[in-house]
Order: C-alpha cells, then sequence, then structure tokens
C-alpha cells in the first residue's frame, strides 16, 4: 500500500532483433572468462569441503590419543587434534576467499 506499483515497459520486437545479434558476440567473448572463473570457484569449494573433513579430525584424534594409547595412537592421535583444531580457521579463511577465487587469486593450481 505504500509503495506504488511499478509500471513494465514492454521492449518493442524490433529493438529485441537489432540487439539479439550484439548480445551473442558479447556472450561468446566472455564465455572463456566465465568458465575460467568457474572452474576456479569449483577449486575453492572443493578447499573448503577438505577443510570440514578436517574438521572431524578433531573427535578422532582425541579417541586415538586417549582409547588408542596401548596401540600406539598418540602421535597420531596428536596429530589429529592440531589438523582439526586448525582446520575450522582454514575453512573461514577459504570461505573468505571464494569471491577472489573467482578472478584466480589464491586457487591452487
Amino acid at each position: 500500500m505504500l509503495v506504488p506499483v511499478q509500471k513494465t515497459h514492454a521492449i518493442d520486437p524490433v529493438t529485441i532483433a537489432i540487439l539479439a545479434p550484439l548480445a551473442i558476440k558479447a556472450a561468446q567473448i566472455a564465455q572463456p572468462y566465465v568458465t575460467k572463473g568457474l572452474i576456479n570457484y569449483g577449486k575453492g569449494l572443493l578447499l573448503c569441503g577438505k577443510d570440514m573433513l578436517d574438521i572431524l579430525r578433531l573427535p578422532l584424534g582425541f579417541i586415538q590419543a586417549t582409547l588408542g594409547i596401548p596401540f600406539g595412537g598418540l602421535p597420531s592421535g596428536f596429530r589429529n587434534i592440531v589438523l582439526g583444531s586448525i582446520a575450522p580457521f582454514r575453512l573461514g579463511f577459504h570461505v573468505m576467499m571464494l569471491p577472489l577465487n573467482i578472478i584466480g587469486v589464491g586457487v591452487p593450481k
């Protein structure tokens, strides 16, 4: 009630017919850059997924360091505790880097 309804403006078919070839040409020029950006973004998402799985190393490390002592699990338990403790910070960093991954900054080769 407080906001007025927006009126729609139709584009005539002649304008569409004139601009369609230009839009197709622009899309063909931009296609390699968009593809490269999506590939880089996918690589960044894979890094985030790896970090999410690394978070599960923390409880595994506690189990190895406590119940695995008789079986020699103490060193690997401490290693998993450290890697699991660092993983949330790495995940936060990689999530913040996702927008920059699109332009190729911080993407693993």
